[in-house]
């Protein structure tokens, strides 16, 4: 079960999404929410499009998140109501409870894919509530809006219905409600450090063994700085499920389960019998996989300058190889590195097609980034500092 924290303790910031998830529910269903629940986005510092390919990521919660509060109703049926303004409509749901003989399925608002999955594959057994549901994740950004609310949803379940589950059982039927809910065959990263993230640490997760590991983030002087675009990416359409089918095609006639069990020296054995476009995925995630191994060694030694250049390494790699940035991301990223001091690395993040980059700088150049992205950035990008975060919990209601 996950830990519990006290609305008393929480950031400010999460506390004021609480406060007005509060007031919502008030005002939606009459009554004051007694459980309430919070669970972060994530960004990932490097290892992209690895996670289902088994191979290492390395991301950390941020202090962005998911806020879902609710109460029993004593009736047979679910009612849920998104705060968020910036989805499908309707922002109201209800549904039967389900059971033998009404089982949930996806449909219509596409938002309440994600909550209505996490009930179905809930190993509790669920009655009637109402439930309110706010986030500060940008929808669409490249931050896992799609997992907060997956693990906020099904850490409030946590509290309503108790059940004995563990952070990897909770992070697995996440991952579950997202690919037979939401339709989206994605790797088990965003899901896991949503539940497990930690303060000031990144995880480091094997997503072959699903083993993880914390390496603590000394950032005294420096700063994470993720860069939005603000290009919002649909990632349930072709895209994801194309690389992750070119991934499957190479491992399959490289012989091997899965690319992690691969080496560029195996690649190239074989590259006259790929495709050049199979053959360009597969560099990019076994060439990751090992960028990711790196950089967390030089994250470890405190060797910055490698950490920054394996991130450039990796954003390239995206862009040439993987073909999953855009001409915004990539305008970005050219943009903070072309400064003359003060800025480590720069990526793309998240699964592409628009969201954020990510940034280690000094802090004393923070400043300087956003003046000279909003100098020259054709678009209008927005700036997070943050921190890592702690993963989900439990909210106890003051």
């Amino acid at each position: 079960m996950s830990q519990v924290m006290s609305s008393n303790d929480l950031p400010e910031s999460t506390k004021e999404l609480l406060l007005q998830a509060q007031s919502t529910f008030q005002e939606k269903f009459s009554a004051k929410a007694t459980h309430a629940a919070f669970a972060p986005g994530r960004v990932n510092l490097i290892g992209e499009h690895t996670d289902y390919n088994d191979g290492f990521v390395f991301p950390i919660a941020i202090p962005l998140v998911t806020v879902a509060i609710g109460r029993l109703n004593g009736e047979d049926v679910i009612r849920v109501f998104t705060a968020s303004e910036d989805v499908d409509k309707p922002q109201f749901i209800s549904f039967p409870v389900p059971g033998e003989e009404s089982k949930l399925s996806p449909g219509s608002p596409s938002w309440a894919n994600y909550i209505k999955g996490v009930i179905a594959h809930y190993k509790g057994a669920v009655s009637g509530f109402d439930m309110v549901v706010s986030t500060s994740v940008p929808l669409g950004g490249g931050l896992s809006s799609s997992a907060s609310v997956e693990v906020s949803t099904h850490t409030l379940l946590e509290s309503l219905f108790p059940t004995e589950c563990s952070q990897l059982e909770k992070a697995l039927t996440c991952q579950r409600a997202e690919h037979t809910f939401a339709g989206m065959p994605c790797g088990i990263m965003d899901q896991f450090v949503s539940a497990m993230g930690c303060r000031d640490h990144a995880l480091l997760i094997d997503c072959q063994s699903k083993e993880s590991k914390l390496v603590r983030l000394d950032l005294s002087g420096k700063s994470i700085l993720i860069i939005n675009c603000n290009v919002k990416h649909q990632l349930t359409g072709s895209e994801y499920p194309s690389r992750r089918q070119n991934c499957a095609d190479a491992a399959a006639a490289l012989g091997v389960p899965s690319l992690r069990s691969a080496d560029l020296q195996l690649l190239r054995q074989h590259q006259s019998e790929l495709d050049e476009l199979i053959y360009r995925r597969a560099r990019h995630v076994i060439s990751e996989i090992r960028r990711t191994e790196e950089a967390v060694a030089a994250l470890e030694g405190g060797d910055l300058e490698t950490f920054g250049r394996l991130m450039v390494d990796s954003h390239n790699s995206l862009r040439d190889d993987f073909e999953v940035s855009c001409p915004e991301l990539d305008s970005l990223v050219e943009i903070v590195m072309s400064l003359p001091e003060g800025v480590y690395g720069s990526r793309m993040t998240g699964g592409g097609f628009g969201g954020c980059t990510v940034t280690l700088c000094d802090t004393t150049a923070v400043d300087t980034i956003k003046q000279e992205v909003t100098k020259r950035y054709e678009g209008r990008a927005t700036f997070i500092e943050c921190s890592a975060a702690d993963g989900a919990r439990i909210i106890q209601l003051s």
